[in-house]
């Protein structure tokens, strides 16, 4: 067993993927300490219940807490639960295998915060779209996954993060540096994650693209990728710019060991 809290927040609207969720939970409950946050509606919730019960914590969203994300209601109800003082919190499609959580465990004594690589496992092609962009990410700086590692005392002392924001990740992230604390990003840690169905990539697209008003030079430098190539008529830059963004991704996807995954 490992002294390890992990927190699943989650707000489901059909129950397809019960059966696999179930079958991780399974797996994960003998390893570590693991707390279901479910702010999912009244049948599936009932139905949850009647699944999980005496394999996990199940429990609702704290009622006290009304954010306007409704995944943050769920994080901070789990880490106020945690038993321990380190915390793994991850999306519902993050799937962890043992060697993943030890090292987050060992990270954990020396960062208040740890922020590993997600990678798309199986791969259709909107998850490969989708690594395109985790690939830029990782040759310029770090990825945005979808699981954090943190310290619950330090989370409480630091009174949690604003839950009224859309890109509630970077939230958090920023919200532990104002506050002193010891960021970890380490590359090679890679966490395996389910991709979603194609419709749902789609109607992620607008979100994806407010999220990024929250990095405005980021958003700035890719908005003038497109008027920038439509200025230039000749090939060669339009080669050599087409070059650049393939070897920032394929650098990406060397740094610490990425190719296997």
């Amino acid at each position: 067993m490992i002294d390890l809290d992990y927190v699943v927040p989650l707000r489901w609207q059909d129950d397809s993927g019960l059966d696999e969720l179930t079958a991780y939970l399974r797996a994960l409950a003998p390893h570590v300490r693991v707390t279901v946050v479910d702010g999912s509606r009244p049948e599936l919730y009932a139905r949850h219940a009647r699944r999980w019960r005496c394999l996990v914590r199940h429990v609702s969203p704290a009622a006290g807490l009304s954010f306007a994300n409704g995944k943050v209601n769920g994080v901070t109800t789990g880490l106020r639960l945690a038993e321990g003082d380190r915390v793994v919190i991850a999306d519902d499609d993050v799937r962890y295998d043992l060697p993943a959580l030890a090292e987050m465990h060992a990270l954990l004594a020396r960062a208040e915060l740890v922020r590993p690589q997600n990678y798309f496992d199986p791969a259709p092609w909107h998850a490969r779209w989708d690594t395109a962009r985790t690939l830029l990410n990782r040759a310029l700086g770090a990825d945005y996954p979808g699981t954090f590692g943190v310290r619950r005392s330090f989370f409480l002392a630091m009174g949690g993060y604003d839950g009224d924001v859309l890109f509630e990740n970077l939230e958090l992230v920023r919200t532990v540096r104002a506050h002193g604390g010891r960021e970890l990003r380490p590359p090679g840690l890679y966490v395996r994650r389910l991709p979603c169905d194609a419709r749902r990539f789609w109607s992620q697209r607008v979100r994806q693209a407010y999220d990024d008003l929250a990095q405005p030079v980021r958003l700035a430098s890719f908005l003038a990728v497109l008027p920038a190539l439509a200025l230039v008529r000749r090939p060669l830059p339009l080669l050599a710019a087409a070059g650049t963004a393939v070897a920032l991704a394929e650098a990406g996807r060397r740094r610490a060991g990425g190719r296997r995954v």
